[in-house]
């Protein structure tokens, strides 16, 4: 929608229906793209998309005028909040540069996100399997149905791990996949990251603050909550560690010169975690240990934000000090 024409064109319409405002301000998709705005997702549509008729409907003609100034405490609050992603090669930019996030949400209909859900589920336990397996009886290598030198070749391979259980058979507690509509509108995912996936934080942070934006528009659309599936992931940890809700929980950084370092902070204060460096840490007797002001305190589970290579000099790289 472009905000630098609308305070002319409000007094020009004045439609009953917000929606219909909202869609006769609105720039067109270039052909060939889809247009979430519209009905059908195609371009020349002359009707909005539901969902979007019922976020506008929300809104209201008076919250349609009112962009401009909802966009500059969006960005304000984004600055004030220190939300960065540290960029290495953008020289201009400086290592820190603000979090780019969008005032208008994007709107997902329960029905598209029961069938995202089903779908990255049934993913994530196919890639969980594949690693027990790999890692373990390697029944897919001895069936042929993965080349050996496939596995064996890769550079994220660990031989190492061969032979390691991991607490609940869970290898993937987290994972990260990119998704986009094809060309039938449906949702497909497009790839996945499994070694200490980020958008946790950025997530968390996006959605607290464009729901400061439209508030009425929240409620009124009952947007699911995220906090339960935080809650969730906390749960699940605690539940494979012996002392259960007693279990000390850390998140490993590599350092406020991440790129996500921003995430690392935020999770670990929103999610009640120690944020640790590997300089904090240290194993003893095959138990890790946080080392305090008081004495060494035991960890009883870690959630690393690294990815594997880096995380043990001994096994592993023998010039990385992050683990």
């Amino acid at each position: 929608m472009n905000n630098d024409a609308s305070d002319s064109l409000f007094d020009e319409l004045s439609p009953d229906h917000p929606g219909d405002w909202a869609l006769s301000l609105s720039v067109p998709a270039d052909p060939g793209h889809r247009d979430e705005l519209r009905a059908g997702g195609k371009s020349s549509g002359d009707a909005l998309a539901p969902a979007w008729d019922s976020f506008f409907e929300h809104i209201g003609t008076d919250g349609l005028a009112d962009l401009s100034r909802r966009n500059d405490n969006l960005q304000r609050q984004i600055r004030d909040n220190g939300v960065t992603y540290n960029v290495y090669a953008d020289a201009s930019a400086g290592l820190q540069r603000p979090w780019a996030l969008d005032l208008f949400p994007m709107l997902v209909s329960p029905q598209d996100w029961a069938q995202i859900e089903t779908g990255v589920l049934q993913r994530t336990r196919l890639l969980n399997a594949i690693m027990g397996d790999l890692y373990g009886e390697r029944e897919l290598l001895k069936r042929a149905l993965l080349p050996a030198a496939l596995v064996q070749g890769h550079p994220g391979y660990l031989r190492s791990m061969q032979g390691v259980k991991p607490p609940g058979d869970t290898w993937l507690h987290i994972v990260g996949f990119d998704l986009a509509h094809g060309p039938d509108g449906r949702w497909w995912v497009v790839g996945q990251r499994t070694q200490a996936p980020s958008g946790l934080g950025y997530l968390l942070e996006n959605r607290i603050a464009i729901a400061r934006q439209f508030p009425k528009a929240f409620a009124g659309m009952k947007v699911q909550r995220l906090a339960a599936s935080y809650r969730a992931l906390m749960e699940g940890i605690k539940r494979m560690c012996p002392e259960g809700e007693n279990a000390r929980i850390a998140l490993l950084t590599p350092g406020p010169y991440n790129e996500t370092y921003f995430e690392h902070a935020y999770l670990a204060r929103y999610l009640g975690l120690t944020l640790v460096e590997g300089n904090d840490l240290t194993v003893r007797d095959q138990r890790l240990y946080l080392k305090t002001l008081s004495g060494l305190e035991p960890v009883h589970a870690l959630i690393k934000r690294l990815d594997d290579e880096w995380l043990d000099p001994l096994e592993l790289r023998s010039d990385s000090r992050l683990g």
